[in-house]
C-alpha cells in the first residue's frame, strides 16, 4: 500500500509540473501561439544550434491554439500529418518550460482567420523534407501559410535562407548529412524557411510569459 500511495504522490507531482508548464493565470485563446523545446536528440539540437529565440530560449516545435467551447486543442504538424492535438496530450509531450506568444491587439482578426485556415490543412503530410511550398508542412511552415492567406496572401511572418551548416563552419551537421541522404535529395542549403525561434521573435506578437 505504502508503494502505490508512493507511486500515486509521484504521478501526481509530475502531473503539476506537466500542467504548470504554462501559468495558470494565462488563459488560452484561439489563435495563440505554444513554443515548445522537444528535446527530440541531434536533430532538434542542430535546429537550435542555428535558430535564435525570443529570450536566448531554444524551440524546435510550434503549434496553434483553438478553443472550443471547453476544449483547448492544438493544430500542428507532427508526426505523419497535420493534427488536432488535445492540450493535456501537447504539453505532456516535454517537461521543459513553454512560451505562449499572442499577436498584438491590432491583428487579433488576422489570428482568427488563420486558424481557419490552418484547420483545414488537417491530414495533410508531414514535410519531411523542410521544403517550402512542396504540398507538405512542417511545424512553423503551416503557422506561416496560413497566416499569409488569412492576411490576403501578404507575409505576416518571414521566410528566411536556412542553413544546415555548423555555426562559424562550412561543414554541414553530420545529422543533416545523413537525414538526408536517407531522403535521397541535396540538402536543402539556404532555401526558404522558417523556424519556431524566427516566429517567436516577430514583432507582431508578444510573449505572455516571458
Amino acid at each position: 500500500m505504502k508503494k502505490l500511495l508512493a507511486i500515486s504522490f509521484v504521478l501526481s507531482f509530475l502531473s503539476e509540473i506537466t500542467f504548470g508548464q504554462i501559468p495558470s493565470e494565462i488563459k488560452l485563446k484561439t489563435g495563440d501561439f505554444i513554443f515548445q523545446d522537444l528535446d527530440c536528440g541531434p536533430l532538434c539540437d542542430a535546429i537550435e544550434q542555428v535558430t535564435t529565440s525570443f529570450g536566448g530560449r531554444h524551440f524546435s516545435h510550434i503549434g496553434l491554439v483553438y478553443v472550443q467551447k471547453d476544449s483547448i486543442f492544438i493544430i500542428e504538424a507532427i508526426g505523419k500529418d497535420v493534427q488536432l492535438t488535445p492540450l493535456k496530450i501537447f504539453l505532456k509531450r516535454t517537461p521543459n518550460p513553454m512560451l505562449v506568444g499572442r499577436v498584438k491587439k491590432q491583428y487579433a482578426s488576422i489570428a482568427k482567420t488563420a486558424v481557419t485556415y490552418a484547420l483545414e490543412e488537417k491530414g495533410v503530410p508531414y514535410d519531411d523534407e523542410f521544403i517550402y511550398n512542396n504540398k507538405k508542412y512542417y511545424c512553423s511552415e503551416l503557422i506561416y501559410d496560413a497566416f499569409k492567406k488569412a492576411n490576403a496572401g501578404k507575409d505576416f511572418f518571414t521566410l528566411q535562407p536556412m542553413t544546415f551548416k555548423q555555426p562559424g563552419s562550412d561543414q554541414f551537421f553530420p545529422v543533416w548529412i545523413q537525414y538526408y541522404a536517407k531522403l535521397g535529395i541535396p540538402i536543402p542549403e539556404s532555401e526558404p524557411g522558417i523556424n519556431p525561434g524566427g516566429i517567436s521573435t516577430s514583432p507582431y506578437i508578444e510573449i505572455l510569459n516571458p
